[in-house]
């Protein structure tokens, strides 16, 4: 087999323990994250050449390689926010293709929610004043009001109503009462959403992500070590990334996120259309992400995700396209830089290991799905990394 004809497989995901987790350190979550990966694939650390890893420490993710007791020869710490984990999963799987590592370990984990109850930090309404962002911070563009001006764009050039967002929510939250690890799981509705607490106009509190802490692993090998591995292999077929601006006044579409380009050349990549997938798990950290980022994929076209997103069609039962599955960061699990949740999810689905929550074929009737997509967001629609992953 020659370098750059290796097929890779996602072999090994797991999450931490996750919601609320006042008794550990990051880097334990980190550690109990790539413990059940490995065990999940039935593999040791020691075939572990390659590490990915970013948001922890100083020098990640040489600490956590450390923490772990690996030390690989292929690593990668690239940060681009939410995205970073899709990012570094196209880079892992170029790498082995080319037969730069083996096998390559993507590790995650955060207290976000439990150091805030502590005291030991507290809510970051930016990123900081430095460089472009010096130019937006004097007028208190804080995060979510950076999402919540974009939200509005859509609204007015679209028509897409306040309550078509609140569809997401509501739905997210139908997913996740089916997901016993879900932080959320008692039923909302579009009036729950629309009567909450104002965060940022139009954004309610429940068209917001929630605070947890909980850490995420994967595991992606070359395929020859595939026949050493316990579970069935789920195929990396497509990756796309894009980086779109950094200051809000550099975007040039409110409309249009970095996911319409990432998601179209994962799509051709992997060879396949986006009506061929069988769901999705899709960055939430707020409604509008969901939205924006069906139409960029192609899964509607432009200026009509609101109409898309109506009458249960995110819904794992019964929705034509099942849309974070788990629940997503609207109620499954938030611990900051979700895109490593989004990969675990989708693995579990394409293996049939969804539980309640699992998501069946076209065809209704027994058939695991053969096709999913994982897209991530970082920033404020900064960045996006898209995977099609298939099974066999």
């Amino acid at each position: 087999m020659t370098p750059g004809s290796r097929k890779v497989a996602v072999v090994g995901v797991s999450l931490s323990d996750c919601g609320r987790v006042d008794d550990a350190t990051p880097y334990a979550l980190h550690a109990q994250a790539a413990r059940r990966a490995l065990a999940d694939a039935g593999l040791g650390r020691e075939v572990v050449d390659g590490f990915a890893s970013a948001g922890l420490g100083t020098l990640a993710p040489v600490e956590v390689a450390e923490y772990l007791g690996l030390r690989p020869t292929w690593v990668d710490s690239t940060s681009v926010g939410g995205a970073t984990w899709e990012v570094m999963a196209a880079h892992a799987a170029d790498a082995i293709a080319a037969g730069h590592a083996k096998a390559v370990l993507l590790v995650y984990g955060s207290t976000a929610r439990a150091d805030i109850r502590a005291g030991r930090r507290t809510g970051n309404l930016s990123f900081g004043s430095r460089g472009p962002l010096q130019f937006e911070v004097p007028y208190g563009h804080t995060l979510i009001a950076k999402y919540a001006m974009a939200a509005r764009r859509h609204m007015l050039e679209h028509g897409t109503t306040i309550e078509q967002l609140a569809e997401v929510a509501v739905q997210a939250r139908a997913n996740a009462a089916l997901n016993p690890e879900a932080m959320f799981r008692d039923p909302i509705t579009v009036d729950d959403v629309l009567s909450g607490p104002m965060i940022a106009d139009p954004f309610t509190k429940l068209h917001c992500c929630i605070r947890s802490d909980g850490g995420a692993a994967v595991l992606l090998v070359a395929e020859e070590l595939v026949r050493d591995c316990r579970t069935a292999p789920v195929w990396v077929l497509g990756a796309g990334e894009h980086v779109s601006h950094s200051a809000m006044s550099e975007w040039p579409d409110f409309t249009t996120g970095p996911a319409a380009v990432s998601g179209r050349l994962a799509f051709e990549r992997a060879g396949v259309r986006p009506e061929e997938i069988d769901f999705a798990e899709i960055y939430d950290a707020f409604t509008y992400m969901t939205l924006v980022t069906l139409e960029d994929l192609g899964f509607c076209r432009k200026g009509e995700g609101g109409a898309f997103v109506e009458k249960g069609r995110l819904l794992v039962r019964g929705g034509e396209l099942p849309v974070n599955t788990d629940g997503g960061g609207l109620s499954a699990q938030h611990p900051g830089m979700r895109g490593l949740f989004l990969l675990v999810e989708a693995v579990r689905q394409l293996r049939g290991e969804g539980g309640e929550r699992q998501v069946w074929g076209p065809d209704g009737l027994g058939e695991l799905p053969r096709l999913g997509v994982a897209s991530a967001t970082g920033g404020w629609f900064c960045s996006s990394g898209t995977l099609v992953l298939g099974r066999d």
